[in-house]
């Protein structure tokens, strides 16, 4: 079984795309959540996240960041573990 992945991104960001790009390489299936024009919906990002920019990706339970620390982590050899959790 595989961690749940859900995604808070705008549909004009490219680091949500390389983002995405990513967890599609992996063939990762994510709950993606625009914020584009949704005040509300950016604002429980904000809440949940402590950050204003998008991406910011949670896996499982763990808010991971954005796009630069999801890469980080696959850099490391620690993004694969993660997903893999239950």
């Amino acid at each position: 079984m595989t961690a749940t992945v859900k995604l808070y991104s705008s549909s004009w960001c490219p680091f949500c795309v390389r983002a995405k790009q990513l967890l599609a390489s992996k063939q990762v299936a994510f709950d993606e959540i625009l914020v584009d024009g949704e005040p509300e919906i950016r604002q429980k990002m904000i809440t949940e996240s402590g950050q204003f920019t998008v991406p910011q990706i949670w896996i499982g339970a763990q808010h991971v960041g954005g796009c630069d620390e999801l890469y980080a982590l696959e850099r490391a050899g620690k993004l694969d573990a993660l997903l893999a959790q239950a």
